[in-house]
């Protein structure tokens, strides 16, 4: 039996929709290549110096094999924790030239500027890393990308960039200033010779203007396409984004309503963009006679986040470190059983009496490729090879 229709009609439908297809195509490339650090380690410029990662290591290390054992965790779990805090405690590193580090005058943060680009480029590094800078309003927009174009010539100095070199937009209050933000990132490609696309940035969403404009139209998405092609992230900013909606200081939290709406809309804009999304902090720290309010608050918000398909968050004291890889081992862990059986069923084409769509196998792998990137997971507890996971989760399986 043949159809009615004429290869004319099929022939319309392609055409109609052809420039429809290739602006999908390129707006939502799907989930990119490589590994997306579980958390942003935010340091002040001041107190960036050489040995700072071993030294941050060593002081979460040695709170964890002091009082660890209270928090009541499945060994293999410590054994994990403790071996990551040894060989890598901090996974992306923000050296932080905006409120972290404040206005101390041009000639200070030209300094400063200058020598943590030298630390950097003399030392070693995490896996990602790079500054966030001030932003681009009226009144911190030059200084801003002063201090990006003097740390920069300071780490082209000693050689290449680092490997996940990333930079930090903060406080968007208009689109524009994130379409400028990427042609200054271009302007700088250019004058120190690095590749096109070479610079890319992360977007702190922390304003209420970067979620809905002044036209009353959604902003993230708009953000997104304004970045042109640089964006690598929205990072979620706790506590600029509460105040500025007018939430009382003692109810600012990463779980508070007017949090979730705003994550809300990062995930719907940013979903098969390859644009990836971090929660934010918490600044209840671990320490003293709260270590262990701290740290329990802590692995609870950790959960909550995962649990809620954000992967990444912030992290601002060395003792956040053990109940940082502490949740996310637990909830990757957790979560193997599962996630194993099922992937391998789909790939057999088993009948187990759960039948997985593509979209589910691919939620699959990239959950398992998640848990073997930070080290929750082992190479030898996969039900495939990482090459058959890694296709799996582009959809390429």
């Amino acid at each position: 039996m043949t159809g009615r229709l004429t290869d004319a009609v099929y022939d319309a439908a392609d055409a109609r929709l052809s420039e429809v297809d290739a602006r999908v195509a390129a707006r939502y490339p799907g989930e990119p290549a490589g590994r997306q650090p579980v958390h942003t380690v935010y340091v002040p410029a001041h107190r960036y110096a050489p040995g700072l990662l071993a030294e941050w290591g060593e002081r979460a290390r040695a709170v964890f094999v002091e009082r660890g054992e209270e928090l009541g965790l499945d060994p293999g779990i410590v054994t994990r924790v403790e071996r990551k805090l040894a060989t890598e405690p901090i996974e992306d590193l923000r050296i932080d030239f905006e409120d972290g580090y404040g206005h101390p005058g041009d000639e200070a943060e030209d300094a400063a500027a200058v020598s943590c680009g030298r630390v950097l480029a003399g030392g070693e590094s995490p896996p990602f890393v790079g500054i966030r800078f001030k932003s681009f309003e009226r009144a911190t927009r030059r200084r801003g990308i002063r201090t990006l174009d003097l740390f920069l010539g300071a780490v082209l100095e000693g050689g290449e960039l680092p490997r996940g070199f990333v930079v930090t937009l903060p406080k968007v209050t208009a689109v524009e200033q994130v379409a400028v933000a990427a042609d200054v990132l271009g302007e700088l490609e250019k004058a120190y010779g690095l590749a096109e696309r070479t610079l890319r940035f992360e977007v702190q969403i922390e304003t209420s203007q970067s979620i809905v404009d002044a036209s009353g139209a959604v902003a993230v998405p708009r953000i997104i396409e304004a970045a042109q092609g640089r964006c690598s992230g929205l990072h979620y900013g706790t506590y600029d984004y509460s105040a500025g909606l007018g939430i009382a200081a003692a109810y600012q939290s990463m779980e508070h309503p007017a949090a979730d709406f705003a994550k809300a809309f990062m995930q719907v804009s940013a979903a098969g963009t390859g644009v990836r999304l971090s929660d934010g902090s918490t600044n209840r720290l671990p320490v003293g006679e709260r270590l262990l309010e701290g740290w329990r608050e802590h692995l609870r918000l950790v959960r909550r986040s995962l649990e809620r398909g954000f992967y990444q968050g912030w992290d601002l004291h060395p003792h956040q470190l053990p109940t940082r890889f502490a949740a996310t081992y637990t909830f990757f862990r957790e979560g193997l059983p599962s996630a194993a059986a099922r992937l391998r069923d789909y790939a057999a084409q088993a009948d187990s009496g759960v039948l997985d769509e593509p979209a589910t196998a691919q939620a699959l792998a990239m959950f398992l490729c998640r848990g073997l990137d930070c080290g929750a997971l082992d190479e030898a507890e996969m039900p495939l090879p990482r090459a058959r996971l890694d296709a799996y989760a582009r959809r390429e399986g």
